[in-house]
């Protein structure tokens, strides 16, 4: 039994704040787990790891939070799905960034719930896909609970409405980081999102289906309180965290 797992999680809500400053903040976390993983993996290795003399707990954190209009592109995207020059950006009120997750563009707005896991799945599971899919499951058992039926689209990645039709409709996007099984960046669920901002980017890369919100699929705006507790309260069950 490995004595240093640790499933307690610090719950933190950054409400409205700025994109750079969200990302320092989240890569700080970060860092600060690589440095406890790297002390620990220094110490000498003549006892049993689990009880290693010196050996630090590395921490967790789910962060929740909205943004200002911004366009993030991963590293392996295609700034030409920028559809708007970066330069002309301000006359819309957003900003760009070329940043260190995975996947394409993607855009980050008021009204849209972004969810940043900072955790080491060492404490957890030790398993990329398996983190992707029950990030995916906690957004699709969220729309469960507004009778909202959404699922998987093979080889892709996110949560879509009609996902079995002609015409699915992306609703949560995601792209991540991971290094020494430490994450960062997480997922975007747009709730009330305005939908407008996706017609200067090819979403994900993705030309040929469309974007969604909960707000429209309901035809009302929805409390945003009432669904960061319900999507906080699936992270943590599915992934067996203790706040």
């Amino acid at each position: 039994m490995n004595l240093l797992i640790n499933k307690q999680t610090q719950f933190i809500d950054l409400g409205l704040i700025d994109y750079q400053q969200a990302w320092d903040y989240q890569t700080d976390l970060f860092n600060k787990n690589l440095e406890i993983k790297k002390q620990n993996r220094d110490l000498p290795s003549n006892e049993q790891p689990a009880y290693r003399t010196g050996r630090r707990t590395t921490n967790n954190h789910l962060i929740f939070c909205e943004h200002p209009h911004v366009y993030t592109l991963g590293k392996s995207g295609d700034e030409k799905n920028l559809l708007t020059r970066k330069e002309d950006l301000h006359t819309i009120q957003a900003s760009y960034y070329a940043i260190n997750r995975g996947g394409d563009i993607t855009y980050h707005g008021p009204g849209q719930l972004v969810v940043y896991p900072v955790i080491d799945l060492e404490n957890f599971f030790t398993d990329i896909h398996q983190y992707m899919r029950l990030l995916e499951e906690a957004v699709i058992q969220t729309l469960q609970e507004f009778q909202i039926s959404a699922g998987r689209i093979k080889g892709l990645t996110g949560v879509w409405i009609d996902f079995e039709n002609d015409v699915p409709r992306k609703i949560c996007a995601l792209g991540v980081k991971t290094s020494r099984w430490v994450t960062m960046h997480g997922l975007a669920f747009n709730v009330n999102t305005d939908l407008n901002y996706f017609n200067h980017i090819v979403p994900c890369g993705i030309d040929d289906k469309a974007v969604t919100s909960l707000q429209k699929e309901m035809g009302a705006r929805l409390p945003m309180e009432q669904v960061k507790s319900i999507l906080k309260e699936k992270i943590v069950s599915l992934f067996g965290m203790k706040i």
